[in-house]
């Protein structure tokens, strides 16, 4: 759309809240926004562009229109931001993945003899629904775990109470066997009364309503059922006792605890949800679309489309981060609940040790996550074969080099090499470099540096003879002399084209070259402009994401290292001529460098080792 028309669109745009929807030319919805008056809101994208978060200004690069829905209060245009960005899943809204099939558990209380079962809707029809769960697997779990402790019918047939036996699951205390009239209605109510109180987490209640019942049993000399309701209690409360939080005296209320780690391409949410001072539960979720997003914003996406479908809201929500839109979420989440919800975000005591365990929890998480996903080898194979059809190279992809390069205002220049075989990381191979010939900030030199030093080697290492064998194997110095199957930059064209230029200049041409754009997650290759855009699922997107993660990382690391050498030189080490032992005799005479700073000409020029013209020169210096 040309400029002119967006500025008489934005004339016309309502001063009224509502939503907005960014789309690209072929009619994508590129973003989903809400704002109280829509006007100023809009124009905000249309002024400078330095004020604008970097994923906003790609998104800007790809609109082509926009389209506004006016609602009468920004509660209602919340409500609708959430609806469209789980309809249309943009790509720059941060967002759960997949968030339409997460699994609930659901007790049907319109059945006379209810089930337990899995569902994934939830709808008013006066059923119990616990969730959501993030995938089939927890909800299984647990419905493993309320099965083994409360005898619940998990058959399908229709209850008469007149079958002529009951099934195994009677004979194994599984079931109370309405089919056979072994129990009642009334009979069968307690126990699914006793799943709802356990799935609340009040197993207090229902170790009392189990004692009872077993008491009950024992007076009436009925000792074998009284046995069962013996063992069936203490394996509740053997549950409840593993459930206890151990914090502080203060007992904690009803809570959901929520906490967040993210990498350049993941993010992970931990919730621990907390009810009579029980863990009942916890569970992990992954959002799309949340790089480059502030913590704030990310907090309040989660919760937004969190709560929105959540079977259960508390009255107290612990955050890791503070929400952008603190007042308008809380008053939403307290229409939806019915009552009071307290957002908090703890500084200290047993609220800010439970929030610093979720987010341990969920760092460890993402980190195991990763390590499964490097464990599975048909996976690996995939991603391989995946990312060598798409970059058309002729030749299996057994080793990856990433490079990366790491600074802060041109100070420390460092890079990595990060080196995957077979698509696993191979660690010993790492390689760090310190920039030597480039001043400043100058990644597209600071990359030529490194390549060139990088293929020198291999050369050197080649025309010494030092080949790996057939099996690959090598020793540390030997690995120098291998050729990679494809070489990858941490970065976008410019740090391609400063790369492919070492290429040529060392004839390199049966070495595969390939940039990864940060700011989309796109793929670029040499002599080719249009980029190569991996789908988000894709397990090829996957395995470049997690060696340029390793490059990055191992960068990083290295840049820390540097920089905290850096800050413990003395004052004494910047001047030229004042070696190890010169500095060694000025402390042992002065005590300190502000003693040498202090002293006279005369004293520092009485030190051993020191003429008048050095101790001039210190003086200078100091």
């Amino acid at each position: 759309m040309a400029l002119s028309l967006f500025e008489r669109r934005l004339r016309n745009a309502p001063n009224r809240p509502g939503v907005y929807i960014m789309k690209d030319v072929r009619g994508n919805v590129l973003y989903v926004g809400k704002a109280s008056v829509l006007s100023n809101r809009l124009r905000n994208y249309f002024g400078s562009p330095a004020n604008l978060p970097n994923k906003i200004r790609r998104m800007l690069g790809q609109l082509d229109d926009f389209e506004c829905i006016v609602t009468d209060t920004e509660a209602e245009a919340l409500i609708l931001e959430n609806t469209l960005i789980k309809r249309h899943k943009p790509r720059y809204n941060a967002r759960l993945k997949d968030d339409k099939t997460y699994p609930y558990l659901k007790i049907d209380l319109a059945e006379d003899f209810p089930k337990v079962y899995i569902t994934r809707k939830v709808a008013k029809d006066g059923g119990r629904y616990f969730g959501p769960f993030a995938t089939a697997g927890t909800v299984r779990q647990t419905m493993d775990l309320i099965k083994r402790l409360f005898p619940y019918r998990s058959c399908t047939k229709a209850i008469t109470g007149k079958d002529a036996r009951p099934c195994l699951e009677y004979y194994i205390n599984r079931c109370v066997a309405p089919c056979t009239g072994l129990a009642s209605k009334e009979d069968y109510a307690k126990v699914i009364d006793q799943v709802t109180l356990f799935m609340e987490g009040d197993t207090e209640a229902v170790t009392t309503d189990l004692r009872i019942n077993m008491e009950k049993a024992s007076e009436e000399l009925e000792f074998e059922r009284a046995a069962v309701l013996r063992d069936r209690m203490r394996s509740v409360q053997k549950v409840a006792d593993e459930q206890q939080i151990k914090v502080d005296a203060n007992p904690i209320s009803d809570m959901d605890v929520i906490a967040f780690t993210q990498s350049d391409s993941d993010t992970w949410v931990e919730v621990f949800f907390i009810r009579h001072n029980k863990l009942i539960g916890r569970d992990h979720f992954f959002m799309d679309g949340a790089q480059d997003e502030s913590p704030g914003l990310v907090m309040g996406q989660f919760i937004k489309q969190f709560y929105q479908s959540a079977s259960a809201i508390p009255p107290r929500i612990l955050l890791q981060h503070q929400l952008e839109e603190e007042e308008l979420i809380g008053e939403w989440l307290r229409e939806l609940r019915g009552g009071p919800v307290r957002l908090v975000l703890p500084q200290r005591g047993q609220h800010k040790k439970l929030i610093d365990m979720v987010a341990e929890n969920a760092r460890q998480g993402l980190k195991h996550h990763r390590v499964r996903w490097l464990d599975n080898t048909d996976v690996i194979h995939q991603a391989m074969a995946e990312l060598q059809e798409e970059l058309s190279l002729p030749t299996d992809l057994r080793r990856m080099e990433c490079y990366d390069i790491s600074h802060i205002q041109g100070t420390n220049t460092v890079a990595s090499m990060a080196v995957f075989e077979d698509g696993k990381p191979k660690s010993s191979e790492y390689r760090r470099f310190k920039i030597k010939t480039v001043e400043g900030v100058d990644d597209f030199e600071s990359i030529r540096e490194v390549l060139r030093r990088r293929f020198k080697r291999m050369a050197d290492a080649r025309a010494k003879g030092n080949r790996p064998d057939d099996n690959g194997t090598h020793d540390k110095e030997d690995s120098w002399g291998i050729f990679p199957d494809l070489v990858l930059i941490d970065g976008g064209k410019g740090q391609l084209s400063a790369a492919l230029e070492v290429f040529l200049e060392m004839g390199l041409d049966n070495v595969a070259l390939a940039s990864l754009a940060k700011e989309n997650e796109w793929l670029y290759v040499p002599h080719t402009p249009e980029p190569i855009v991996l789908a988000r699922n894709s397990q090829a997107l996957y395995l470049v994401q997690r060696i340029r993660d390793e490059a990055h990382r191992f960068a990083i690391t290295y840049h820390r290292n540097l920089r905290s050498k850096s800050s413990l030189k003395s004052p004494l080490d910047m001047v030229t001529g004042i070696g190890p032992k010169r500095k060694r005799m000025l402390l042992r005479r002065f005590g300190s460098v502000n003693g040498v700073k202090h002293a006279s000409l005369d004293e520092i020029s009485a030190v051993p080792g020191l003429t008048r013209s050095l101790a001039i020169l210190l003086k200078q210096s100091l």
